[in-house]
């Protein structure tokens, strides 16, 4: 399946693009966002990071027909600051951030991401890394299991599941997704397995989750992405679940909404905000997007914007 980047347009409009301005987009992938920034900044600048080299050997030859004014930096979203600091840039008018696995990671069977093709458990999204999805389902003790299932994949059946892997591999490793699948599906009871939905999407979420140290990562990005907005600059961050919506929505909300009073104390005085939310509520795909574009249904966008000088 080809990708198509989730919320393009409504992700674009947000950032406001300025056409001498520098932008970054944190998860280049199969290179959409960053065409459409290209094209909208020609005297300007773009930083595409992915931890995904195939992916940025695929994107460059699409932006390169669009642009000359673009970089691509293969490094992990976590180092933004590190990497532009190199580059001698400590502000920027835009970045953009897409959390979702891209389509062809997904499709390509090599890569362990799906339940759908029998592989090699994998999941990394950068393959030059050590850890991945076997080192976890094979070497992590059950409490650990159990620990990402929970909190990662928010799955009910995480106790069981960890204990049955566990039981499984004193046997033999469990080397494939075809394998975990079974184990998974082996400990399930019948009214659970007839229901809507693979049995195994949210241990695979957990799974990749931890593989990629997804959540903590966001953690430290979206730090230091709204460090570097210049004035009047802008953050647009797309998500696909709801442990990475929370955390976005949290942290926007952090420098952007003024914190409740207690009116049993005295008021030192309005706290003065340097941001502001774009929008209050997440933007979501259209009608139109739903029906052409099945992965946009559990997309969130939510933007962040830096207020100019007064």
């Amino acid at each position: 399946m080809e990708h198509q980047s989730v919320l393009l347009k409504e992700t674009i409009d947000m950032l406001d693009v300025k056409k001498d301005g520098i932008y970054v987009d944190c998860t280049l992938g199969r290179g959409g966002h960053s065409e459409q920034i290209l094209k909208r900044c020609p005297q300007g600048f773009l930083y595409c990071l992915d931890c995904d080299q195939e992916a940025i050997d695929q994107s460059t030859k699409r932006l390169l027909k669009v642009s000359n004014n673009f970089k691509c930096i293969h490094t992990s979203f976590e180092n933004l600051k590190e990497v532009l600091a190199k580059e001698g840039v400590f502000g920027v008018d835009g970045i953009v951030m897409d959390l979702g696995v891209s389509s062809p990671q997904f499709d390509d069977p090599s890569r362990g991401f799906s339940y759908r093709f029998d592989a090699r458990l994998d999941m990394r999204m950068d393959q030059s890394q050590e850890m991945d999805a076997w080192k976890v389902i094979n070497t992590y003790d059950q409490k650990d299991l159990f620990r990402i299932f929970r909190d990662y994949g928010q799955d009910p059946n995480a106790y069981r599941i960890a204990s049955q892997i566990v039981k499984t591999r004193q046997q033999h490793p469990i080397d494939t997704t075809f394998q975990l699948v079974d184990v998974i599906k082996s400990c399930l009871p019948a009214k659970v397995l007839s229901k809507k939905g693979h049995p195994a999407k949210q241990i695979f979420q957990a799974i990749r989750i931890e593989v990629n140290r997804e959540l903590l990562q966001l953690e430290i990005v979206l730090r230091d992405a709204i460090s570097l907005l210049k004035p009047d600059g802008r953050l647009a961050v797309i998500t696909f679940h709801s442990l990475e919506d929370t955390i976005v929505k949290r942290m926007f909300r952090d420098v952007a909404v003024q914190k409740k009073a207690d009116r049993r104390l005295p008021q030192l005085g309005i706290e003065k905000l340097e941001y502001e939310l774009i929008s209050k509520k997440p933007v979501t795909a259209s009608r139109q997007e739903l029906e052409e574009n099945f992965r946009s249904h559990s997309a969130k966008l939510r933007g962040l914007k830096k207020l100019g000088a007064n």
